[in-house]
């Protein structure tokens, strides 16, 4: 069955009306990136803001991409002079590896995730059991925020200690869930395990990672319905899924493009390339950002709105990443934190981490060449990324000298 029911009459706006209110708000977002974060000051100088009413005129602006973020952080720190309010106004700061540092606006659902919950099911007076991280980096607060606007009571959950998880869903018998989809299935393995049963559950909002048709299918048998929000923590909820499973549906408060990989170049409707998001947040008023993920705009979004009645265009969801940053269980693992593991253990010659997802639970292996210890290895290999992962040692000039440090090889279909 087909929810029509929408969060605001913003979702069902005749799309070129959208168009234009998006494209009126632009000069003025512009502007304000020029004149409060002195890093679009200077990458933006001889753009005047007036003249970018059009996709076609933000299209001539550069690309600034999430991997640049590390060195620009370097530089000038702490945001790389792109943030537009300082300490005091900011709520909180967060770490994301890398390290990269994200600002956090005292704004009301300032990540818009209210948006992605309803559409999930999400309403007020739910118990939402949030099994995001809360530790430095935004998962966790991201999903509060926005559960919190749609009046909705939050248990703090974070990750690990499944079995006191357990026993809190037990006890609170909450509604939903927000977390990774591989944690959820944990979450619930372990519950059967244990001879626990969470009848109240029923609904789920899921991010970080791919949500594949058969964990979807594994949730509607136990009476969960599953939907999936695409989010990051620079940018917030970008897309999300409705009941009418057609693709992700673009968020109302961005401009999304899709890029051919490595240009600033816009490419057609239903070719896969990097997904760039200019934002209208005034905190971090991020213009043509790069994320890195691969995804496609649907085509018949464009002509057609979603049976669920929403009229934004919808993307297929995220399809791989468009440089070697990659993000594994809600968490980027950057090329720099490999290297810095290598300069660390100066026995390592080489080293290549390969990324699987065996029965849907993504999985790291660090193949290396030389020689070392390989669980003081495992142990930097977790500080560094966050993440669990095995180190095994191959023989010497086995790896193949293409200088791909991280080989992503997870099956989404």
């Amino acid at each position: 069955m087909i929810m029509n029911e929408h969060f605001d009459a913003l979702e069902r706006r005749e799309p070129e009306q959208r168009e234009r209110d998006l494209m009126a708000r632009l000069p003025a977002q512009i502007a304000h990136a020029k004149t409060h974060a002195p890093w679009f000051a200077t990458s933006l100088r001889d753009v005047d803001p007036a003249e970018i009413t059009s996709r076609a005129a933000l299209a001539r602006l550069p690309v600034l991409r999430k991997h640049d973020l590390i060195e620009l952080q370097r530089r000038r720190p702490p945001f790389g002079d792109l943030v537009a309010q300082r300490f005091g106004r900011i709520g909180r700061v967060f770490s994301s590896p890398g390290p990269i540092y994200e600002p956090e606006g005292r704004e009301a659902d300032y990540w818009r995730s209210a948006r992605a919950l309803f559409a999930a099911g999400f309403r007020a007076g739910d118990l939402v059991h949030n099994s995001f991280s809360y530790h430095m980096t935004p998962g966790g607060w991201i999903l509060e925020a926005g559960a919190q606007a749609l009046g909705c009571t939050v248990f703090p959950a974070g990750v690990g200690q499944t079995e006191q998880q357990v026993k809190a869903m037990a006890d609170l018998q909450p509604q939903g869930y927000v977390g990774t989809p591989s944690f959820l299935r944990i979450l619930l393995d372990k519950a059967d395990e244990l001879g626990v049963r969470i009848h109240s559950l029923t609904k789920a909002l899921v991010s970080g990672e791919a949500f594949l048709p058969a964990q979807r299918e594994a949730l509607a048998t136990r009476g969960i319905q599953g939907f999936q929000a695409y989010a990051t923590a620079d940018l917030g909820v970008i897309a999300y899924e409705t009941a009418a499973r057609e693709g992700l549906v673009v968020d109302e408060g961005v401009i999304l493009e899709i890029v051919r990989p490595g240009t600033n170049d816009p490419v057609p409707a239903g070719e896969v390339g990097e997904v760039v998001v200019t934002t209208f947040n005034r905190t971090y008023p991020l213009i043509r950002f790069g994320t890195g993920d691969l995804s496609a705009v649907l085509p018949e979004s464009l002509t057609r709105a979603s049976s669920c009645g929403r009229t934004n265009m919808r993307i297929k969801g995220w399809l791989g990443r468009a440089d070697q940053t990659t993000k594994i269980k809600g968490m980027f693992v950057h090329p720099e934190q490999l290297d810095a593991l290598c300069k660390r253990h100066p026995g390592i010659v080489r080293a290549r981490l390969i990324v699987t997802n065996p029965d849907g639970i993504d999985t790291m292996t660090l193949l290396c060449e030389g020689a070392g210890e390989a669980s003081t290895i495992a142990d930097s290999l977790r500080e560094l990324t966050k993440l669990r992962g095995a180190v095994r040692f191959v023989a010497p000039g086995s790896l193949p000298n293409d200088g791909k440090v991280i080989s992503d090889e997870r099956r989404f279909e």
